[in-house]
């Protein structure tokens, strides 16, 4: 063949496939926002921002992860505002567009536009401006934190102090340098910290100097440069209900100026930066369209409600997708994109706010995590293809995972790993829900009415870690990051050790059988959940055990020697119970379905469908508890049974537009707003409505799916496959071959 006809081809071929590929549709406002809850996501690496036009003044947050203060508050770096002379988005061609395919917002009118990003690979933000005609420009850094200020009672949900918080907790100023061209604040924590206060609290002062501590002496900061614009002057002012102090830099006339805004956390990590604003540009833009190709769920839009579901599990999946690269997960109460607080819930009945706190606040903490919710954000990572941004949450784990070895050998003198229900970015138990310890009580123990003995959350995420290493080998090149999976062998081993010898121990302790006649564990006391206290062998416990240990390589704890999922009858039909027995219940979960999801140890294509089914429908806790609400996640089990209507019904509840102007910005539910644990149970459900899989690896096409929702997808599935398939009238027209 010619050389110069196999270029033509080979050019013709590349744009063919180009055109193929998945564009998501922008996202577009055409009036401006009224005040900060009605901000745009936009972000990438490790950075969100809220981005919101305001009077004509363009304003937005920038947070990064891992920006933990002394009391592990998780701070905000800032908000700038920049202020354009002659008011060009006042006008009626205004626009702000989220352009997912490029992972930026544009704002224009008036011939000017403001793009603004996050490079994907080093956190750094740019601000890029092109005008028409030359124009003058000012911008602004406001801080709160130009000085100290105390940690109120009212408002110490935001750290690790909940509602212990001492009479002198503070959050400290930042340093603030402002230079002719640039501006850098700087937030050091000091040496001793709320980990300090915590491992005294808990008795382990023996070993203080060997436990993980990230926030100690951690030192945070943010650096704007701006080369055209020059420092102006200072100014104090009030925002919401929050007093700043903000710097002014003032540009002369000009079409076009860059300004970058570059984040340091504190870690050791330092990817490079790139050469200049161009370069982050086409480099960013690459990684986010490559980003959408990994999978896409699309409708044709003859429904409202599944063009209404498939457009917010989108722009979700975008926020998810900002902090893709960061040490730290994504948190469940918020993530990146908490706004100012005076705007989260509604005022109080005498008309004054509910939260009127700094941008800093968030309730049920910084860097504190209840698993329970935070596990939800991380599971729709598997279908999504998203397995490379599963890795901060792993890592966190892993980094934490000496001190819950070390804790448990202190206490109790066994090996095993202990991580409690809440727990600090350090491994302990978070200090407020530690509860009160009497001289001769067991300090390994939460007294706590809703977590005690509850330790097997952290068993979800080591199943993660087993099913992405199942959904990613063979994976073909570029649909996932290649990862060290055996470098998660030690969790996932110690995790199973401390159930194996923790209640051994605590069988003697009581002077009972350790294990039964037929050489079983007895988990007791044990917990379902928070909700089902004081329990024996308790369904979540006993599937999680089953599940993680058949799947780990050389796992310590025998599939033979743990129980039986319990079950009991109701109206004559056979159910899963939440646990043989129980003293109370404190909480509205329904554990008794866990073994269909997370553990998948029954449902579709699987053995006990019809007992999954019963439990859904007849066990009178589990219907009165059931909701679309947070964290709940009925509308998965509707899907993983096959009940369709039911997952219709909670899966449109669920992906309905929230109360705020972006869709994706869900009330605080259980937790804070955004709320990331909703949008993450909300991803699962719809993904199981459209692919499920049997356990040898079968694949259930739209076992959930309602006939009048036209759609089609790419998801994907164990063995590296990347599934393909479309549905038009409840027929499916397009299919994945495959063997």
């Amino acid at each position: 063949m010619p050389r110069t006809i196999a270029l033509l081809l080979s050019t013709l071929m590349a744009a063919m496939l180009r055109a193929a590929d998945y564009v998501p549709a922008d996202y577009v406002w055409t009036t401006q926002s009224k005040n900060a809850s009605e901000s745009m996501p936009c972000g990438g690496h490790d950075i969100g921002m809220n981005v919101w036009v305001e009077e004509g003044d363009i304003l937005f947050y920038i947070s990064q992860s891992g920006w933990f203060d002394e009391n592990n508050t998780l701070l905000k770096a800032g908000r700038w505002r920049l202020s354009i002379d002659g008011d060009p988005f006042g006008g009626n061609d205004f626009r702000q567009v989220l352009r997912l395919d490029k992972g930026d917002i544009l704002i224009s009118g008036g011939g000017t536009a403001v793009t603004i990003w996050a490079d994907t690979y080093c956190p750094i933000v740019f601000l890029s401006i092109d005008a028409r005609q030359p124009v003058a420009a000012t911008l602004s850094y406001e801080s709160w934190r130009y000085k100290d200020r105390p940690v109120t009672k009212a408002e110490c949900q935001q750290c690790s102090y909940k509602w212990i918080v001492p009479s002198d907790c503070v959050t400290h100023a930042d340093r603030i340098e402002a230079g002719e061209h640039s501006l850098t604040a700087t937030h050091h924590n000091a040496q001793t910290t709320v980990f300090d206060f915590t491992v005294a609290q808990q008795r382990l002062e023996a070993l203080k100097d060997s436990l993980y501590n990230p926030i100690g002496g951690r030192k945070m900061a943010v650096t704007t440069t701006a080369g055209k614009f020059r420092l102006e002057g200072t100014s104090e002012g009030r925002y919401a209900s929050t007093d700043y102090r903000a710097w002014h830099y003032r540009c002369l006339p000009t079409r076009k100026s860059d300004i970058q805004i570059a984040l340091d956390n504190g870690e050791s990590v330092t990817p490079a930066s790139p050469k200049n604003a161009k370069a982050s540009k086409a480099r960013s833009e690459q990684w986010w369209h490559r980003f959408w190709q990994r999978s896409w769920i699309q409708t044709d839009g003859s429904n409202a409600d599944a063009a209404r579901c498939a457009r917010n599990y989108e722009l979700f999946r975008y926020m998810l997708g900002c902090n893709a690269y960061g040490q730290w997960p994504s948190k469940f109460n918020g993530g990146l994109f908490t706004f100012d607080p005076v705007y989260a819930e509604a005022p109080k009945e005498d008309g004054t706010p509910a939260n009127p706190f700094t941008p800093d606040y968030r309730k049920w903490g910084g860097g504190t995590m209840t698993a329970q919710n935070q596990r939800l954000v991380y599971w729709p990572m598997l279908k999504s293809g998203d397995t490379d941004m599963m890795v901060a949450q792993w890592e966190t784990y892993l980094r934490m995972l000496p001190t819950a070895v070390a804790r448990t050998r202190h206490y109790w003198g066994h090996d095993g790993a202990s991580f409690t229900e809440q727990t600090e970015n350090f491994g302990l138990p978070n200090p407020a829900e530690y509860g009160k310890h009497p001289e001769g009580s067991d300090f390994g123990m939460e007294r706590n009415a809703w977590l005690e003995y509850e330790w097997d959350t952290a068993l979800e995420f080591c199943m993660m870690i087993l099913e992405a290493e199942h959904y990613t080998q063979g994976a073909p090149d570029g649909t996932a990051t290649p990862t060290d999976y055996a470098r998660y062998r030690p969790l996932i081993h110690q995790c199973l050790r401390f159930f194996d010898e923790h209640y051994q121990y605590l069988a003697k302790q009581m002077g009972s059988k350790a294990l039964t006649d037929s050489g079983r564990l007895v988990i007791y006391p044990g917990s379902g959940c928070e909700t089902y206290k004081m329990a024996y062998n308790p369904a979540s416990t006993i599937a999680a055990l089953r599940s993680v240990a058949s799947r780990c390589p050389d796992s310590p704890l025998p599939v033979e020697r743990i129980p039986d999922i319990p079950l009991r009858v109701i109206d004559g039909d056979t159910c899963i119970a939440p646990a043989v027995a129980w003293a109370r219940i404190q909480n509205t979960e329904t554990p008794q379905l866990y073994p269909v999801f997370p553990w998948r140890l029954m449902g579709l294509g699987r053995d006990g469908l019809g007992i999954a089914r019963n439990t859904y429908l007849k066990d009178p806790h589990a219907v009165a508890m059931r909701s679309s609400k947070g964290w709940k996640q009925d509308n998965i089990w509707a899907a993983c049974l096959g009940l369709t209507d039911e997952a219709r019904r909670l899966c449109t509840e669920k992906l309905a537009d929230g109360p705020y102007r972006f869709p994706a910005f869900w009330d605080p539910g259980f937790d804070w707003a955004p709320d990331l644990n909703r949008g993450g149970a909300a991803m699962i459900g719809l993904q199981e409505m459209l692919l499920q899989e049997t356990p040898d690896g079968q694949l259930l096409l739209f076992p959930a799916w309602p006939r009048e929702w036209n759609a089609r997808f790419r998801l994907h599935a164990s063995g590296g496959r990347v599934v393909e398939a479309s549905i038009t009238d409840g027929i499916i027209t397009t299919a994945p071959q495959l063997p």
